[in-house]
């Protein structure tokens, strides 16, 4: 929708393909449905969020950085509002909000949409060359002799092409297919030769396998830090807000470790823990809990832990620590204490899995940005063919950063496709 309404015009001709009933059925779930839209940072900010090929969007996030995109929503009629950790929302908090927008901008630059159409593939030609002395220049210049030449839907029951001067694949990636992204653009593009590395879902809950996560479900933590190593080595640290399931762990600190750790499960040994009070140390801890224990010599270990840890929380410390609940607290010795400090600062989880796509934020992987030209999205093997947004090996964190690829990829193809119609015109 993006790419559409920047390089379009009263005559530039543009068709937006789209196999769903409707337009932006991602956009409409994103955030929970208030549609995270892009992050306020500078570019220099952004590109750390980027956890795959940050150096290739350099180009495109200087041509529409994301002061940018807040600029054109406002000035496209939506007001925007922005929140903790600069995450940029409309300001109803309705992702309808952003659709429309989008829609109406649409429908004001003359782009024909076709709803509920499935491209079933790109149509390309081999371009000739007048002698050979030209194709060799073309291959010494690496000048691919295919064009993208239309193409091919499916509508209603009915077949027919569809000719065009440029081609663009926004089909996004795999995850919540029921949303229309079922991995179209990987088949185009290996279709035409090009390579599509490996596909993880990302920004996704972990299945854990400790049987006291089910006990706790539904429970909510805020300012943990969530701790991933191999060995010695560091995957991930985080400080935010995670929950627990019936299943593992969710929450944006959880998410954020899956983009970080998804292709590395099953590869390596991982050990993972949570900091449940990271803003103390572990000598202030036990300070308090010997306070605590002084002041109640008669009573029972669980019934005072619920001033240190949540009520469903109360139950499962003493079982990690391996400290029996009904100890009461002048027999408590200090190795017990030692084990339930050690259970506060380092509360194992063990990582299984990742969840399916069917709750993955975003694809990790896609068609490699090794084939595509960093300033305009353009096919290096076929002309004319344009490969925009999540279908591309670029993914990033939480926090309005992948919309933002979205939009600023879909500006450097538009700007491009402009140029290219300005040139031949």
């Amino acid at each position: 929708m993006m790419c559409a309404i920047l390089a379009s015009g009263p005559d530039t001709g543009i068709t937006l393909i789209e196999k769903n009933e409707k337009l932006g059925k991602k956009l409409f779930i994103t955030g929970k449905g208030r549609c995270n839209f892009t992050n306020a940072c500078t570019e220099e900010e952004f590109l750390p969020n980027v956890m795959s090929n940050s150096k290739f969007l350099y180009s495109s996030i200087y041509g529409l950085n994301s002061k940018r995109v807040m600029e054109l929503f406002e000035e496209w009629g939506m007001t925007v509002k922005v929140e903790r950790g600069r995450r940029a929302f409309p300001a109803s908090d309705h992702s309808s909000d952003v659709i429309d927008t989008l829609k109406r901008q649409l429908t004001k630059n003359h782009v024909r949409v076709l709803l509920d159409t499935e491209v079933s593939d790109i149509v390309c030609s081999e371009e000739e060359t007048a002698d050979a002395e030209a194709a060799d220049e073309r291959k010494h210049k690496r000048i691919p002799s295919r064009r993208a030449e239309g193409v091919r839907i499916r509508k209603d029951g009915r077949e027919e092409t569809i000719p065009a001067d440029a081609v663009v694949v926004a089909t996004g990636g795999i995850s919540y297919p029921s949303t229309g992204s079922t991995g179209d653009g990987y088949r185009f593009a290996r279709e035409l030769g090009m390579k599509v590395t490996p596909l993880y879902p990302s920004l996704v809950p972990i299945a854990c396998s400790e049987e006291y996560i089910k006990e706790m479900q539904g429970l909510s933590l805020k300012n943990v830090e969530l701790h991933i190593r191999s060995g010695k080595k560091k995957l991930y640290d985080g400080f935010g807000e995670m929950m627990f399931t019936h299943f593992g762990i969710t929450g944006p600190l959880v998410l954020s470790a899956s983009a970080e750790i998804g292709p590395l499960i099953g590869k390596k040994e991982m050990t993972a823990w949570i900091d449940l009070k990271p803003a103390v140390s572990e000598e202030q801890l036990d300070a308090r809990l010997v306070r605590i224990f002084s002041e109640n010599p008669n009573k029972y270990l669980q019934s005072v832990l619920g001033e240190l840890y949540p009520a469903k929380m109360v139950p499962v410390i003493p079982e990690v620590a391996g400290v029996d609940p009904e100890t009461r607290l002048h027999d408590l010795t200090r190795k017990e204490r030692e084990a339930l400090i050690r259970a506060t600062k380092h509360f194992p989880v063990s990582i299984v899995s990742l969840r399916g796509y069917n709750e993955a934020v975003i694809t990790k992987g896609g068609v490699s940005v090794r084939e595509i030209d960093p300033g305009t999205m353009e096919s290096k093997k076929v002309r004319g063919l344009y490969f925009i947004g999540e279908v591309l090996d670029l993914d990033a964190l939480t926090g309005g950063y992948n919309l933002q690829i979205a939009w600023c990829t879909a500006a450097a193809c538009a700007r491009a496709m402009t140029e290219e119609k300005s040139a031949q015109s």
